[in-house]
């Protein structure tokens, strides 16, 4: 039972059903799709090989592809006495190991890739000693911060997808693949920077709660690709089969976006942010950084009471207390300096009892396992610096499902510290905060916001979303507002 499980995390398995594999083949075809030829690389027990099979019944060739000998015996055993059978090849492939140009090279006419392929990441196979992997490179062109910090884990399907992009882009054909929503728009993404011919392309949402038991947002992906058109990047979302007429989504500027629409209408404040959003502290060790008060001292996470200055100590909100707009629950947390890279030594004198503690709990920082830690000094945290300091913020979650920005004062006599979930701007007075915080909810800011933003992701609101407002112009604006108004109020009344 151990092995099997360990089996289907590994090979990502989902198999899926026969009614929803018959329902999207319909749907292709309803769409214009007319292959020639079929290929489904990883085919399992053959859902999608029958559905294509009885669908398409103008294609000449259905091809499965399997690494799973046990999987391949169960789909023979399904075509014996299909009249479709005839039209059917099932081979064994591992889909690394094949050299899936020269297959499909040899392939005549229209070629439609189809099928599901393993819902399963890289940093999974390594947890499990998976060997279900595409040799080792530097794929994705991840490098430096975002390959140390976890940027560079990726969906096995993402890889392989980008493969079949690959060597479809040079001959042309259709991909029609059930994959993650979040990996369907980044190997769109990838498409359009590599300048693959795509002549269109869709995504339609499925429930993967009801077909496969999968809490997580899932698709038909579509891609049309033609050689010698006129490439275009803009894709269709549905939000069903059912839907017909989806929103239109594409790339602008750099940027992934959600509602071409909307963002074309304030498409003007796009641009920098006039102070940069920042996240929260990132310490990875909260039972012993974090910290909440009780009568007379502190209790941190392992549930011992201890005595520590005040010097080092930050009143925190959580990511959940921002999302929630809860009230401060009397929680703290160490931050031991107040640049990236300070020595932390000083603290010993300037206060010993927390040294002692930091000391006290040091095996537990020194086991943080980025390598951003080992690389400066010890006890060092990250998300500091002199913005970290100022006494006003307006912060947000990036893990909740709504825009929704909260302005937070400074609590017990000191700036509020957030975890690494919360991103904020950060200011000396109140009245610059208030000023901010009513600009950024205006109706033009939040509807550019909106056009950029993917609810379904986990998280669904990034600094580099936020980073594009150019929130400046609409102060100009409000402040422009504002002196005709008063200038106004100084005419003489007839």
């Amino acid at each position: 039972m151990i092995l099997e499980k360990k089996r289907r995390i590994e090979f990502g398995d989902f198999q899926t059903p026969d009614t929803l594999a018959v329902h999207l083949c319909e749907h292709l075809y309803r769409l214009g799709l007319r292959p020639d030829t079929i290929i489904e690389p990883t085919c399992g027990v053959g859902a999608f090989v029958l559905a294509a099979a009885h669908t398409f019944t103008d294609a000449r060739k259905v091809f499965g592809f399997e690494v799973n000998e046990t999987y391949l015996g169960m789909l023979r055993a399904r075509l014996v006495n299909d009249p479709v059978a005839a039209r059917v090849q099932i081979e064994h492939a591992d889909f690394f190991a094949t050299d899936w140009e020269a297959k499909t090279n040899a392939m005549n006419g229209r070629l439609l890739v189809v099928g599901n392929f393993p819902w399963v990441t890289n940093a999974t196979q390594g947890t499990i000693g998976g060997k279900n992997l595409p040799v080792k490179s530097n794929c994705l062109g991840f490098s430096g911060f975002d390959a140390i910090s976890g940027k560079a884990n990726f969906d096995i399907s993402e890889w392989m997808l980008l493969d079949v992009l690959r060597w479809l882009s040079v001959r042309g054909g259709d991909v029609a693949m059930l994959i993650k929503t979040s990996v369907a728009r980044k190997v769109l993404a990838h498409a359009e920077r590599r300048r693959y011919p795509v002549m269109d392309a869709a995504i339609i949402e499925i429930d993967a709660k009801k077909h496969f038991g999968a809490s997580v947002n899932a698709c038909l992906l579509v891609i049309q690709l033609d050689i010698g058109v006129s490439a275009s990047y803009d894709y269709t979302v549905f939000k069903s089969l059912e839907d017909r007429q989806g929103r239109r989504v594409g790339h602008r500027y750099g940027l992934t976006v959600s509602d071409l629409d909307t963002f074309h209408a304030c498409a003007s404040l796009v641009g920098q942010s006039p102070q940069k959003w920042r996240s929260g502290i990132k310490h990875d060790a909260s039972a012993v950084m974090e910290l909440t008060r009780c009568a007379s001292s502190y209790e941190n996470g392992f549930g011992e009471s201890v005595e520590l200055e005040d010097l080092y100590l930050f009143p925190l909100l959580k990511g959940s207390d921002i999302g929630s707009n809860k009230e401060w629950r009397e929680k703290f947390v160490l931050v031991t300096q107040r640049t990236v890279g300070e020595d932390t030594s000083p603290i010993q004198s300037h206060a010993p009892r927390t040294w002692a503690y930091l000391q006290d709990h040091a095996d537990q920082l020194d086991a943080r396992r980025s390598r951003i830690y080992s690389k400066n000094p010890r006890f060092s945290v990250f998300g500091v610096g002199d913005y970290a300091f100022k006494p006003w913020r307006i912060a947000i979650c990036g893990l909740y499902k709504a825009l929704k920005f909260r302005l937070v004062p400074p609590m017990d006599g000191r700036p509020v510290m957030f975890d690494d979930t919360v991103y904020y701007l950060s200011f000396d007075t109140e009245d610059d905060a208030c000023q901010t915080l009513a600009i950024i909810e205006s109706h033009n800011a939040t509807d550019l916001l909106l056009s950029l933003i993917f609810w379904d992701e986990k998280r669904p609101i990034k600094t580099s979303i936020l980073n594009v407002l150019d929130w400046s112009q609409l102060q100009e604006e409000k402040s422009a507002i504002a002196v005709t108004e008063k200038n106004r109020s100084s005419l003489p009344m007839t």
